[in-house]
C-alpha cells in the first residue's frame, strides 16, 4: 500500500494495515487517526511517537506475537512473513553461537518472564547474542524500557516496508 492509499482508505482498513507492524490498539489508533500524512517520514515519525510509553500490558500483548530470536515465525500471516524476513540473516550460524543464543533465550525468559525482543534486521547472530548477554544484567524496569524501544524500532521498520514502498 502506498502512502496515498493509506491516507485515503477507511479507518478500519487503515487500522488493519497497521496491525502487522505492531498489534497495540492504542498505537494503531493514534497512527491511523493522525492521517493524512504529507510524507512517509511524517508517518514514520508518528509511528515512533504514538502511544508513548507503552504500558506493561501492551508490551505483554505485543510480545505474544513475537517468536524467539533465532526461531522462525509460524504461519503465512503478514506479521509472520515480516518476522521471517527480519530474521532471515540468522538462518545459518555456527552451532556454538546458535546454542548460546538458545541458552540465552531460556535464561532471559526465566529472569524476565517474557521472550527476548530485539530488532533483528541488519544484525548478525553474534551481535544479537552480545546484546542478549548485556541485557541479562538489566533490571526488569530497565528491560521494559528497552523492550518498548525495540517494539517501536520493529514497528517503524515494518511500517516503512508496508506503506513506504
Amino acid at each position: 500500500m502506498h502512502l496515498e492509499q493509506f491516507n485515503a482508505t477507511g479507518r478500519t482498513e487503515a487500522a488493519d494495515a497497521l496491525r502487522p507492524c505492531l498489534d497495540i490498539r492504542r498505537w494503531i489508533d493514534e497512527v491511523a487517526d493522525a492521517r493524512p500524512y504529507a510524507t512517509i517520514d511524517a508517518l514514520l515519525d508518528a509511528g515512533r511517537g504514538a502511544a508513548d510509553p507503552f504500558t506493561p500490558a501492551e508490551i505483554d500483548a505485543a510480545l505474544a506475537h513475537h517468536p524467539r530470536i533465532g526461531e522462525r515465525a509460524a504461519g503465512n500471516s503478514t506479521e509472520a512473513k515480516l518476522s521471517q524476513s527480519e530474521q532471515a540473516g540468522l538462518g545459518v550460524a555456527d552451532a556454538a553461537v546458535a546454542e548460546a543464543l538458545a541458552e540465552g533465550n531460556r535464561a532471559y525468559e526465566e529472569k524476565f518472564g517474557q521472550v527476548f525482543l530485539i530488532r533483528a534486521a541488519g544484525r548478525s547472530r553474534e551481535e544479537i547474542l552480545a546484546a542478549l548477554n548485556t541485557r541479562l544484567a538489566h533490571t526488569p524496569e530497565e528491560e521494559q524500557s528497552i523492550i518498548g524501544q525495540q517494539l517501536r524500532e520493529i514497528a517503524v521498520l515494518r511500517l516503512e516496508g508496508l506503506i513506504g514502498k
